[in-house]
């Protein structure tokens, strides 16, 4: 009996977690538990200024998703016409956190526009800037959310929480790659991640436009061995391919870090140098390899950044 309980124990904390493993089938997961994060940063962050829609979200649900949200899973969906409403890619999430049911029912009953009941769940539809959002309490502290344009997505969410105890369920995205995350992750993503930073066909970030297309298939997390650390890995089609990409962003690494190294010297600039002085780029076979150091007080100094003014706010008013 004994054996038997360690067995299932050690099964549990090898399965992904809850809210990844309901999520649908998808190019890409991204997932992030914050309470670590927020027990990080939470007594250092500035006080934020709501929207005045997102003030009215969480009186009318109770819900404060900076202090209320646990995890989140994120599925994202290569849409086949990139100009539609959703853009080139669409989601679908499972959100983990303190939930008021009654009060969220009776929030998305007023601003909704129609309701579904599939499988004893209620799904909302939500109109929002030309596309539908549906959004359903699956659970005493669990929320799904997809604009997609179907209720495919959202119905395979409730269809997938009524088989969550049985550990290795989930898409196939996950389950082909989520053994190759490291223990201890507080965030991680898979597949097709580079889906939401695509631009006139290429990825871009800091402002660089990577030399890899967009349905590249990336493992990337953050984990804690000692210190934060950084490792994302590109599965090359070749060994003869990942060679070239090695060399190429290598290169990249060489351009940013004499780029950056002029930045003012702010406690988000300072980090960023940080993690490119630490970031070491190598191949091993048909994969490539970024690892790097992330200072702890990088997420406070990102999440404390003030916003860039809009051109309507920079002093071009007449």
């Amino acid at each position: 009996m004994l054996l038997v309980l360690a067995a299932a124990i050690y099964l549990r904390f090898k399965a992904p977690p809850e809210a990844a493993r309901l999520l649908p089938e998808s190019d890409g997961i991204l997932y992030v538990n914050l309470r670590p994060l927020r027990a990080l940063v939470h007594k250092n962050l500035k006080p934020v200024t709501r929207a005045p829609d997102y003030q009215q979200f969480i009186d009318g649900t109770g819900i404060d998703w900076e202090r209320d949200l646990d995890e989140a899973a994120i599925a994202l969906h290569r849409m086949a016409d990139p100009r539609g409403p959703n853009g080139p890619v669409a989601y679908s999430m499972v959100l983990v956190g303190k939930v008021d049911g009654k009060r969220v029912a009776a929030y998305f009953e007023q601003h909704s526009n129609g309701k579904e009941i599939y499988a004893g769940k209620t799904i909302f539809s939500v109109p929002s800037e030309g596309r539908t959002v549906r959004i359903a309490q699956i659970g005493y502290d669990m929320v799904a959310v997809s604009n997609n344009p179907g209720a495919e997505q959202i119905h395979s969410i409730i269809d997938r929480h009524r088989t969550a105890a049985l550990p290795f369920s989930g898409s196939t995205l996950l389950a082909e790659h989520y053994s190759e995350m490291p223990i201890l992750s507080l965030a991680w993503g898979m597949g097709q991640i580079g889906l939401p930073f695509t631009e006139n066909g290429s990825i871009q970030v800091l402002g660089m436009s990577l030399p890899l297309p967009p349905d590249t298939t990336f493992l990337a997390s953050v984990h804690w061995a000692g210190a934060l650390k950084l490792r994302v890995v590109e599965i090359a089609d070749t060994d003869t391919t990942a060679s070239s990409q090695a060399a190429t962003l290598n290169l990249l690494l060489s351009v940013a870090k004499a780029a950056t190294a002029g930045l003012a010297p702010t406690a988000a600039n300072n980090g960023l140098k940080e993690v490119l002085r630490t970031a070491e780029i190598s191949q091993h076979r048909n994969r490539v390899v970024a690892n790097a150091t992330l200072p702890q007080s990088l997420p406070i100094a990102l999440l404390n950044e003030p916003a860039p003014e809009s051109s309507a706010d920079s002093g071009d008013k007449k």
